[in-house]
Formats: C-alpha cells, sequence, structure tokens
C-alpha cells in the first residue's frame, strides 16, 4: 500500500521534461540526427536523472495563474480584498429568501409566525418573485463589507503580530485574531451601512420601493442621508461581536481540527480537503455567531424599519427574552451555512491564485535568548 501511495503521488509528467540540460541534450539529438541521415537507428536510451538543482525553462504545470504573490504584499491583500467580495456579497445574495422572512418574523411576529408559515405568507402576497425582494442592495452591500472586512483582516492581523513580536503572537494569538477582526469591521460597517438601511426598508415595507435605485432616493427624501447611517451603532453592535467571533473561532477551530482530527499536517493535505476544513470550521463558527450577534440583529431590523424608533423602543416592544430569541432558529441556520460557505469560497480563492488556505498552523515562538 505504501509503495501504491508513492506511486500516485507522482507527477504524471515526468519533472526532467523540464529541466533545461535534456532540453539541450534532445534539441542536440535532433540536430545531429537530421545531419547524419545515413545512420542507423539507435536504440531508446533511458533518460537522463535532472540535477538537484535542475533550472526550469517552462512553468510547472502547478503555477499560478496570476505568478507568484508574496505573501503581505500589496496584491496579496488585493486578492484577499477580491476574495472577500466573492465570499460575502455572492453568499448573501443566495440567501435573500432567508434574510427577508427573519426581517419579517423579527418586524411583525404575530403576522410571520414561523418560518414555514413566513416563507407562506410571502409566496401567497407577492408570489415567487417576491423571495429575491432587496438582492441588489444585499449584494452591493455585503460585496462591500466582504471587501473590507477580510482584506483589513489580513492587514491587522500581520500588523498587531509585529507589533507583538513573534514570541507574543504566537502566545496571544487569539488576542490578535479578535483585535484584527474588530478593527476591519469597523471599516466594514461604514461601508454595509447604507445598503442595510435600504434593504431592511424595501424587504419590510411592501409597496415601499422595488429595489435600490429608487428605494435609496426615497429613503434619503425621506430622512435625509444621515439617516442611512441610523443603524450604524446598532450595526457595529451586531457585526463586531459576530466578526470577532466568526474569525477568531474559525482560526481555533480549524487549528484543533488539523492538531487533533487529522493526523497529517496540513502542508501535506491535499487542497480539497484543505477546503473541506474550512467549510467545516466555518460553520462551526458561524452558529456561534448567530447566537452572539442575534440581539442586535433584532435591533438593527426595528430601527431601520421604523421611522424615529429608538432602542428604548425596540427593547419595550420586543421584550428582552424577544431580542435575543426572536427569529434566532432561522438566523442559526442562514448564518452557519453562510459563514462556512464564505469561509469555503474566500479560501478557494486564495487557492486559485496559489496562497494557502486560512489557518491551522500555529505561528512560531521566538527563540529563546542563549542563556550566559
Amino acid at each position: 500500500m505504501a509503495d501504491l501511495s508513492s506511486y500516485r503521488r507522482q507527477p504524471l509528467i515526468p519533472s526532467y521534461l523540464y529541466n533545461s540540460s535534456f532540453s539541450s541534450h534532445l534539441a542536440a539529438s535532433k540536430t545531429l540526427a537530421s545531419s547524419s541521415p545515413a545512420l542507423p537507428a539507435l536504440s531508446p536510451t533511458p533518460a537522463p536523472s535532472p540535477p538537484a538543482n535542475a533550472s526550469f525553462v517552462i512553468p510547472s504545470p502547478s503555477e499560478p495563474p496570476f505568478g507568484k504573490i508574496e505573501l503581505y504584499s500589496p496584491a496579496f491583500y488585493t486578492a484577499c480584498t477580491f476574495g472577500g467580495i466573492l465570499s460575502c456579497g455572492l453568499t448573501h445574495m443566495a440567501v435573500t429568501p432567508l434574510d427577508l422572512v427573519k426581517c419579517n418574523m423579527q418586524i411583525d411576529p404575530a403576522k410571520y409566525k414561523s418560518i414555514s408559515s413566513g416563507f407562506g405568507v410571502l409566496l401567497k402576497e407577492q408570489g415567487a418573485r417576491g423571495f429575491f425582494r432587496g438582492w441588489v442592495p444585499t449584494l452591493l452591500g455585503y460585496s462591500a463589507q466582504g471587501a473590507c472586512k477580510f482584506g483589513f483582516y489580513e492587514f491587522f492581523k500581520k500588523y498587531y503580530s509585529d507589533i507583538a513580536g513573534p514570541e507574543y503572537a504566537a502566545k496571544y494569538k487569539t488576542l490578535i485574531y479578535l483585535a484584527g477582526s474588530a478593527s476591519a469591521e469597523v471599516i466594514a460597517d461604514i461601508a454595509l451601512c447604507p445598503f442595510e438601511a435600504v434593504k431592511v426598508r424595501v424587504q419590510t415595507q411592501p409597496g415601499f420601493a422595488r429595489g435600490l435605485s429608487d428605494g435609496l432616493p426615497k429613503f434619503v427624501r425621506s430622512e435625509g442621508a444621515l439617516g442611512l447611517y441610523k443603524g450604524l451603532v446598532p450595526l457595529w453592535g451586531r457585526q463586531i461581536p459576530y466578526t470577532m467571533m466568526k474569525f477568531a473561532s474559525f482560526e481555533t477551530i480549524v487549528e484543533m481540527i488539523y492538531k487533533y482530527a487529522i493526523p497529517t499536517p496540513k502542508s501535506e493535505c491535499s487542497k480539497p480537503l484543505q477546503l473541506g476544513v474550512s467549510f467545516a470550521g466555518g460553520y462551526v463558527a458561524g452558529v456561534f455567531c448567530a447566537i452572539v450577534s442575534h440581539p442586535a440583529d433584532n435591533l438593527v431590523s426595528f430601527l431601520n424599519n421604523a421611522k424615529g424608533a429608538t432602542v428604548g423602543d425596540a427593547v419595550k416592544k420586543m421584550g428582552l427574552l424577544g431580542l435575543f430569541t426572536r427569529g434566532l432558529p432561522l438566523r442559526i441556520v442562514m448564518i452557519g451555512t453562510l459563514t462556512g460557505a464564505q469561509w469555503g469560497i474566500y479560501d478557494a480563492f486564495k487557492v486559485f491564485v496559489g496562497l494557502p488556505t486560512t489557518g491551522g498552523v500555529t505561528p512560531p515562538a521566538a527563540p529563546e535568548p542563549a542563556k550566559a
């Protein structure tokens, strides 16, 4: 079995075909054959083994499509930013029907009593097309948020690690994950907030607007440009704990999977296996995220739906228990799936451009100074 697995790991194209010395040898043999047609045919000889320091004249088949990207270079952060756009924008747009039912359950629980009845009410009143009402502000808003969330997380994680130094970065890595994700989310929510305000109003007030193009100017005429940021503080209250849990728990869960569940080091695991670990770690992290951030999510939905409403009004109407539980089961399903898919897409894009997947390797501690 060991010989078979070793054989399977051999590349389909022999490495010596990329060797410059072999290419030169092959070219010289062809020239000699063409200049001496009378020579008898020679029996094939074994191909020469490439030297250990062989140079390649053409790229390896596994070469990334955009060339090698150096870690923590501008190209690295650009790739992470674009991966964040794909991971957040596409996934949030895909779960628009769940988000629509969830928002309406938070705003009008008497009408939208459960997940199944909520879908039934929407289907009866608005038809199948109504399930994707507000998909444009969802796509644009969460694309902007994802760009800032993932791009700035990678930046702040490196920035805070450099400040701490190798020894403390390894010792307090969870604090660095928490600080980096919180810093990134502060910026990301500023980009998301206007789109989120319009999205909630479109989804919870039938007839208010068809989407972003008519909903945004109507919202501004009604409440002014600053009204778009009325829900920023509750949004921070929802998203910052969510993102801190999302990134820190993901990094920890992935590290534990590679440490306890997979006996092979991450560097020796196949890329599909690594992406499977990313999805699994993201899904579990998403469940924790939903629980931690749900009260603030109820506040965001309430404040963006009612003109002039305050946090006190929301607590008084929904009750403290309702603030923590209303719409929670649906949000756990939605956020778990969403977060798992986001990490899967994000790391798949990183693999596509030649970067390693996120997490799973503990930063090395700084060497201890030699004792005198």
